[in-house]
């Protein structure tokens, strides 16, 4: 009898320890995640900013401890602590990552809705050709891996003061904003401006984007220039302004309602960000 009760104590204490391995599996695995791209830092904080801890491959198991700013908190290799990019964690399109794409974008196509902005000598309006550069410029930017955002994505109106709040609230690593020039006298000015407010990181994307403008552009280059601009000024973010042609010039519009031209820019904005973020400690 002493023998049955004695079974019976390991048969309860069994099944006990059963049922809590298998709550400990569930919250493990249901607060885990498996790495599909080919390879993915590990940094020491949740920005690309901080500095890399190690490397994980495809097919790594992570335990997810904590999420902020969409990047998560992790137990990789079984010890080590850092933070991952989550939005990186599951793509299977890049198979090489370079570290732009663990950057997140803000790109803001100028004016938009009630506010046309320029008029070309033809009568477009300046709102249009932004919206059409700047999103080719995020689908090559998504190709590349980045988190990319649109301050908006249609003929709609946006604040001055809300674009670099969307930066802002989304912790971007970079703030682009498209514009075109226009002249007071039609046809007395061309080419295209990179514009900066604050000196430093802001000054170095508008630089390399600039370079990419100067080697690719049809258009006359004005430079990299000092901007006193709402949407670049009123931020913590890097941000640059680009003026990619005078819309109220005849022969800059013909290149900016060109497709071919359109890509161009886009291909520059794409290769010079690449370029930036690779340098970045």
């Amino acid at each position: 009898m002493k023998k049955i009760v004695q079974n019976r104590g390991w048969i309860i204490a069994g099944t006990i320890a059963i049922f809590t391995f298998s709550i400990l599996l569930t919250i493990f695995f249901s607060n885990s995640v498996t790495v599909k791209v080919a390879e993915l830092n590990v940094r020491s904080g949740p920005a690309i900013s901080y500095s890399v801890k190690g490397t994980v491959k495809k097919g790594s198991h992570l335990q997810v401890i904590k999420r902020q700013n969409n990047w998560l908190k992790v137990i990789a290799n079984h010890r080590q602590v850092g933070w991952v990019a989550s939005w990186l964690v599951n793509d299977t399109q890049i198979t090489n990552p370079h570290k732009i794409a663990e950057a997140t974008i803000v790109i803001d196509p100028g004016h938009g809705g009630a506010d046309t902005g320029a008029i070309s000598n033809t009568g477009k309006q300046e709102q249009t050709y932004t919206l059409k550069i700047a999103q080719k410029v995020a689908n090559r930017l998504k190709a590349t891996g980045a988190r990319v955002i649109m301050t908006r994505n249609s003929n709609s109106t946006v604040s001055l003061n809300k674009r670099p709040d969307i930066a802002e609230a989304n912790h971007a690593d970079a703030f682009i904003s498209f514009h075109l020039d226009s002249s007071d006298d039609p046809n007395s000015a061309s080419g295209v401006t990179s514009y900066y407010y604050h000196p430093g990181r802001s000054k170095q994307i508008a630089t390399a984007i600039n370079d990419q403008f100067r080697s690719t552009l049809p258009l006359p280059n004005r430079g990299v220039q000092f901007g006193d601009f709402l949407v670049i000024r009123d931020t913590n973010v890097p941000s640059v302004l680009l003026e990619t042609g005078y819309i109220n010039s005849d022969s800059n519009f013909s290149e900016i309602k060109s497709p071919s031209y359109q890509n161009q820019v886009a291909d520059s904005v794409t290769k010079g960000l690449t370029n930036y973020f690779a340098k970045q400690a």
